[in-house]
């Protein structure tokens, strides 16, 4: 992998190995999806997202899992679904050695563009 932080996310996914990088698309077409309108960026050396000028979720590939950052928030109110994962304040890892729990991913990301909405959006204005 290279050190250097990558200018986008396509670069991004792109230094990974073909498997990672198709699991790191799927992720990404993900979120476009449920939020056309989300921000993408690299923040953190990261694919960072986001709502309203607010972060919505991060995610990274690492040699045996996937790091995916959706704030306290995320990942409090998931707690029970996340139970059976590897955590830490406010990350939890998907290993690449089980089937990506997209799912999952999916009802976390959408928990997270409502609570950005409600917050940042017009009617949090």
């Amino acid at each position: 992998m290279n050190t250097k932080t990558p200018a986008d996310v396509t670069s991004y996914i792109r230094q990974f190995p073909v498997e990672t990088a198709k699991i790191l698309e799927q992720i990404r077409d993900l979120i476009l999806k449920i939020e056309p309108e989300v921000t993408e960026s690299i923040s953190y050396g990261m694919p960072a997202y986001k709502t309203f000028g607010k972060p919505l979720v991060y995610f990274a590939a690492y040699g045996s899992h996937i790091g995916f950052y959706a704030t306290p928030t995320g990942h409090k109110a998931f707690e029970k679904d996340l139970s059976s994962f590897k955590q830490g304040k406010g990350s939890v890892q998907f290993p690449l050695t089980s089937p990506m729990p997209f799912k999952l991913i999916e009802k976390i990301v959408k928990f997270r563009v409502l609570e950005n909405q409600k917050k940042y959006g017009m009617d949090g204005k």
